[in-house]
C-alpha cells in the first residue's frame, strides 16, 4: 500500500472517531459502557459471522470465476480479492479504488490482465445487478416508511436507485449492443475533450472501447454457461443477504427482539444505496446519519442507537478495511495463465 493510501486510510479512522465522538455528545459515557456490556455476545457474535461469511462467499464466486479459465487459482488468493476491494473501497470517493485494488491483487498472481479484467467486470455486473433487484424489493417494502417519517431521505433512496439502474442499463447494452453503446459513448465522451489534450483524450477513448469489447466477450462467454452464471447470481444473493442481515443482529444483541426482520433488512439495503451518493470515502458522515435516521424509530434508547451504530460501522466498515491491510501482506500463490494452460 503506497505511502498516500496509508495516510488516507488514517484519515478515515480519525474521522471515524470524530463522528463517533460527536455522537456521543450527548449520552454519558458510562451510560453507554454500562449498554455495552448489557449485550448479548452470542447475537453480536452471529452478525460478526455474516461480515465473515459476505467475504467468504465473495472469495468462492471470484475463484468460480476464475477457475473456470485459469487452473490452480487457490482459495486464499481468491479470498484476497474482496478482502483488498474493502480496503480501497474504504479509502477512496464513491468506492472508486476497489476495481483496481481487486486487479492489482490477481495481477500479483500471474493471471492475464485482460481475462482478470474481463472476471472483475462480469463480477461486478452481477453484484450491481442483484443490488439493483433487492433495493427494488426493499422499495415496495419499506418507501412508504422513510417517505413518510424522512422526506429527505427518501429523495436520497430515489436518487441512488436511478443512479444503480442506469449502471445496469449502460452494461446491458454493453452487453448485448456494444456497437450501439461505442456510438453512444463516443458522443457523450466528447465534451472531455474541452478538457483533455488531444493524446489523453483519443487513449481514454480507446481504453472505454477495449473495455466494452471485454465485457462483450465476456458475457457472450459466460452466455455459453448458463449454469455458471446461475451458480453465480445465486452466490451473489446469498452474500449481500447476509450482509443486510447484520443490523437485524445488532438489534437482537441489543434486546430489541421484537423488530421486523424485513423492515429491518429493507433499510439496511436503502442505507447502503445512499451511502453510495456521499462521495466521502466509506460514506462517513452519511453512513451514521442514515442509520440513525432510519432506525431510531426501532431503538428508542439514544445510547443503544449510537451504540449500534458504532457496532454497526465497526462491522461493515473498519473490520473490512483492517482485513484488506492484512490481505496485502500475504504472498500470493502464481498461476500459469499463458494461452497454453487458458
Amino acid at each position: 500500500m503506497s505511502r498516500k493510501n496509508k495516510i488516507t486510510l488514517m484519515v478515515m479512522v480519525l474521522i471515524g472517531i470524530a463522528i463517533i465522538g460527536y455522537s456521543m455528545k450527548d449520552i454519558k459515557l458510562s451510560v453507554l459502557i454500562h449498554d455495552f456490556f448489557t449485550i448479548d455476545p452470542w447475537w453480536l457474535l452471529i452478525a460478526f459471522l455474516c461480515i465473515c461469511v459476505y467475504l467468504l462467499i465473495e472469495g468462492v464466486v471470484t475463484k468460480v470465476l476464475v477457475s473456470n479459465r485459469v487452473a490452480n487459482f487457490t482459495f486464499k488468493d481468491a479470498l484476497r480479492v474482496p478482502l483488498v476491494e474493502q480496503l480501497f473501497n474504504g479509502i477512496t470517493p464513491f468506492s472508486s479504488g476497489g476495481q483496481p485494488g481487486q486487479l492489482i491483487v490477481m495481477l500479483q498472481t500471474g493471471i492475464d490482465g485482460g481475462r482478470a479484467s474481463s472476471v472483475l467486470l462480469m463480477k461486478f455486473v452481477v453484484y450491481q445487478a442483484m443490488i439493483v433487484v433487492n433495493f427494488f424489493i426493499s422499495l415496495l417494502i419499506g418507501f412508504h416508511y422513510v417517505a413518510t417519517k424522512l422526506h429527505f431521505l427518501a429523495l436520497f433512496v430515489l436518487f441512488g436507485f436511478l443512479i444503480h439502474f442506469f449502471v445496469i442499463v449502460g452494461l446491458l447494452m454493453i452487453m448485448y449492443w456494444p456497437t450501439f453503446t461505442k456510438k453512444v459513448t463516443k458522443v457523450l465522451f466528447h465534451p472531455a475533450r474541452w478538457f483533455m489534450k488531444d493524446e489523453k483524450f483519443y487513449t481514454t477513448r480507446e481504453m472505454l472501447y477495449d473495455k466494452i469489447d471485454n465485457l462483450f466477450e465476456e458475457s457472450v462467454r459466460i452466455g455459453r454457461q448458463p449454469m455458471l452464471l446461475l451458480k453465480v447470481v445465486v452466490l451473489t444473493f446469498f452474500q449481500l443477504l447476509f450482509y443486510y442481515l447484520i443490523p437485524y443482529f445488532i438489534m437482537l444483541a441489543l434486546g430489541y427482539s421484537n423488530v421486523n426482520l424485513v423492515m429491518v433488512v429493507s433499510l439496511h439495503v436503502m442505507i447502503v444505496m445512499i451511502i453510495s451518493l456521499f462521495p466521502i470515502p466509506g460514506g462517513s458522515g452519511g453512513a451514521e446519519f442514515s442509520f440513525e435516521s432510519l432506525f431510531h424509530s426501532y431503538i428508542s434508547s439514544n445510547s443503544k442507537l449510537v451504540l449500534a451504530m458504532i457496532l454497526w460501522r465497526l462491522i461493515t466498515y473498519y473490520f473490512g478495511m483492517a482485513a484488506g491491510a492484512f490481505a496485502l501482506l500475504l504472498k500470493p500463490d502464481k498461476v500459469d495463465d499463458s494461452d497454453e494452460q487458458a
